[in-house]
């Protein structure tokens, strides 16, 4: 809970996550339990695999986003079977509705599990199957977005386009994404599926302006026509790219718990959601891969409030942002600023 007046409205706005990694939901405490489902090894060289507590503390000490993907890939190896799946994505919804979330778009990295054996048809049908359930049992809308991990050849992700293929043409994944480590992989390598996509009606997002510079933002818009940029912290070095981007009603993902357990930043103070806010930029607030940085969406609402002191006004504008760039259809965009504007009168700023 943040220490702020705010805190009851934050907690009760109406939220919409566009940047959540399902694997990055994986708790240590599932991750043991999973792993003894399936009899899987736990690395025991590092002592940090002892417990599920010192898994837990060591996720506080991440030297960089390479240090994070370590730990998030051996985590990996315990989903197996599609009830695992089914179970990682049900426990993000249930803490996400407990958070105020009402609409959330997912991400989920199918080549992560392919490339170990795991049938796409496996972590497609369980993480699938929770999306239904929340849809059904938490009235929370979802949509699935598939990502290609960057370090991988991009031949890997034409192989992995092909299988999502009827996925994404029936809307069953809604959209692609690119993710994993930035730094020297500029997403320009990918122009080729993201042009296909594009011809097919097919929604696109890349990761940019993390841990990559600012030309990767540039890059991703030019080169692959995204709709979206996730994180995009560096967007605010070039005045003309920013101004473009608010012009252009770009959304921008943003994880601040997640920029500061990755030190992309020393604190949240440093991000430009100020910055962002002055210029018309349109950005929501989200919680990246909340296992492993300290924090579910409600926390980094609240860390947002404790570093810039925002009005109820200005959330007002930045959950209405976040719900206009949702890529749900037009009559839930409907009912979610509905549910805003009951939310804002509910507390005396209508």
């Amino acid at each position: 809970m943040c220490r702020t007046h705010l805190h009851p409205f934050l907690a009760a706005l109406p939220k919409a996550e566009h940047h959540m990694h399902l694997e990055g939901a994986l708790s240590p405490s599932l991750l043991f339990t999973l792993a003894a489902r399936n009899s899987i090894t736990i690395p025991n060289s590092d002592p940090a695999f002892g417990s599920p507590a010192a898994l837990l503390d060591r996720y506080t000490h991440f030297s960089s986003l390479d240090d994070f993907l370590h730990y998030y890939f051996i985590g990996l190896k315990c989903l197996i079977k599609e009830q695992d799946f089914e179970q990682l994505a049900w426990d993000y919804f249930l803490k996400a509705k407990s958070d105020g979330v009402l609409h959330a778009e997912v991400f989920f990295d199918p080549q992560a599990h392919t490339g170990r054996g795991i049938a796409y048809e496996t972590v497609v049908n369980g993480f699938t199957t929770a999306c239904q359930r929340a849809e059904q049992e938490l009235e929370l809308s979802t949509k699935l977005i598939l990502c290609f991990l960057r370090h991988l050849p991009v031949e890997d992700s034409r192989m992995t386009y092909a299988q999502a293929g009827m996925d994404l043409e029936t809307g069953r994944v809604a959209g692609l994404g690119l993710d994993s480590s930035e730094k020297d992989f500029p997403p320009g390598a990918w122009k080729e599926i993201y042009g296909t996509a594009k011809t097919k009606g097919i929604r696109r997002t890349a990761h940019a302006g993390e841990d990559g510079p600012v030309e990767y933002i540039r890059e991703a818009l030019n080169e692959l026509d995204v709709e979206r940029i996730d994180h995009g912290i560096r967007l605010a070095e070039d005045t003309n790219l920013m101004r473009e981007v608010a012009e252009k009603k770009i959304l921008v993902t943003l994880c601040p718990l997640s920029n500061v357990r990755l030190q992309c930043v020393e604190n949240v103070k440093e991000l430009p959601i100020r910055t962002f806010l002055d210029n018309g930029v349109m950005f929501s607030i989200n919680s990246d891969d909340p296992a492993y940085f300290g924090g579910y969406i409600l926390q980094n609402y609240c860390a947002v409030q404790e570093a810039f002191n925002l009005t109820a006004r200005e959330w007002e504008g930045i959950t209405k942002a976040a719900m206009e760039g949702s890529w749900c259809n037009y009559s839930r965009k409907k009912h979610l600023l509905e549910e805003l504007n009951e939310t804002m009168v509910r507390f005396g700023h209508g």
